[in-house]
């Protein structure tokens, strides 16, 4: 298949560029005419590298009802994706390699985009405990999580550090001291006071990633701190890397573009951690903006309808965002003037392949992973037309801009939009 984009908006060496591309059996055949983009908000059709999901949670093995490899990799090409890092809360977590071995052999099976697994920091994935052998691990393993807990003992994470930086790896920590939830299932603020709901303090993720960044700066071990939601953590982050320390982070587009005033007693508002308070999801997009906040990342965790049909209280934590990630980034943040496209992009595709050393990708000739976004089209978001099995998503109803129209993955169109 043969087909150009003239005067295509082109995301080209951190810049956005004006170019005339031409495509040539699923690989990029010729750049021309390349030249600064001399208008914001841009029109037209968008071309970027595919983009990067370090946060995702496939449900295989363990829980095909929810999702698996094959439903949500496609929801991730569709999406614009062409790489996503899979959680290891599976059944059996991949604690070993054998368990990861299950993992790997679905992916090789049904991924529809490159999957790059996860290994456990604890055998179990109990967040406490024995420690897993991370040199096995570490061949098929993109970095090591205990992800939907955090690691509760300090001994316990100060030697999980020391031995996977041994094992050359990278600690991308759930943070989250069990300790002080208290049962809660929203944010301990606004919301949770008008309604008599049990909060979940900020102090729970910001006191561990005090204590873990403490840690890594002791043992020197690359260290990622997963969905960030607090202002407090993202001034902790900011004084780490002042001081030099190999540290990064990421956020998701629900923390960046939702407030816990903005909550309906509803399960596609429910997540783990939860939607916080306006000067939280404020300090994020600061932190965006100054480069604190390097990636960002959706945490797609899909769940039964069933799952997240029983209100704030009693319904599951998780929500999906492979599907309305870049929209709603792009239409919250790039169009309202709050943040520039350039930033959104470099956090999506350029950053989190350089902090999990996956192979970069560039809009030049001879490649083969890039995704096309139709700019100016405005389409309603609606969670039924998704590929994936999970539905719950708080940006359910929103018009937005920015449709991935086609993705493609090794030269393959792995979507198309119809």
């Amino acid at each position: 298949m043969h087909f150009r984009l003239d005067g295509a908006a082109v995301y080209h060496g951190g810049k956005l560029m004006r170019a005339d591309v031409s495509v040539d059996g699923g690989r990029i055949a010729s750049v021309s005419n390349l030249h600064e983009a001399d208008a914001l908000p841009l029109t037209g059709k968008l071309l970027i590298p595919g983009l990067v999901d370090v946060h995702v949670h496939l449900r295989e093995p363990g829980f095909f009802y929810k999702e698996g490899v094959k439903s949500g990799t496609l929801a991730a090409a569709r999406g614009g994706y062409t790489d996503v890092c899979a959680m290891p809360n599976l059944n059996p977590p991949p604690d070993t390699p054998e368990h990861l071995e299950e993992e790997l052999s679905a992916i090789r099976r049904d991924a529809a985009v490159r999957v790059h697994p996860y290994g456990c920091i604890t055998l179990g994935q109990r967040g406490r405990g024995e420690l897993c052998d991370f040199a096995a691990l570490r061949p098929h393993a993109v970095a090591f999580s205990d992800d939907g807990r955090g690691v509760q003992g300090e001994s316990v994470m100060r030697e999980a550090m020391r031995r996977v930086k041994a094992a050359g790896g990278l600690i991308a920590a759930h943070c989250e001291d069990e300790s002080l939830l208290h049962g809660g299932c929203v944010h301990e603020g606004e919301y949770a006071r008008q309604h008599g709901l049990q909060g979940i303090s900020s102090e729970s993720e910001w006191r561990q990633v005090e204590r873990d960044l403490r840690l890594a700066e002791e043992t020197g071990c690359p260290y990622h701190v997963c969905h960030v939601s607090t202002k407090e953590s993202v001034a902790l982050i900011r004084q780490a890397r002042a001081r030099g320390m190999d540290v990064t982070c990421e956020t998701a587009p629900h923390y960046l573009l939702l407030c816990d005033t903005q909550l309906e007693n509803d399960g596609r508002f429910k997540m783990n951690p939860p939607i916080r308070s306006a000067a939280d999801r404020d300090a994020l997009v600061e932190g965006l903006l100054d480069g604190t906040i390097d990636i960002l990342a959706t945490d797609h965790a899909p769940h039964s309808a069933e799952e997240k049909a029983r209100g704030l209280e009693k319904s599951l934590m998780g929500v999906v965002g492979l599907e309305c990630a870049f929209p709603v980034l792009y239409t919250g943040l790039v169009l309202t003037g709050r943040v520039p496209l350039t930033t959104v992009l470099r956090a999506m595709t350029d950053a989190p392949r350089a902090r999990f050393h996956l192979p970069p990708a560039r809009i030049e000739p001879g490649a083969g992973d890039f995704a096309i976004f139709d700019l100016d089209e405005p389409f309603v978001i609606d969670p039924e037309s998704f590929l994936s099995k999970g539905r719950a998503t708080p940006f359910a109803g929103w018009r937005v801009r920015g449709k991935c129209i086609e993705t493609y993955v090794g030269g393959n169109c792995v979507w198309r939009q119809r």
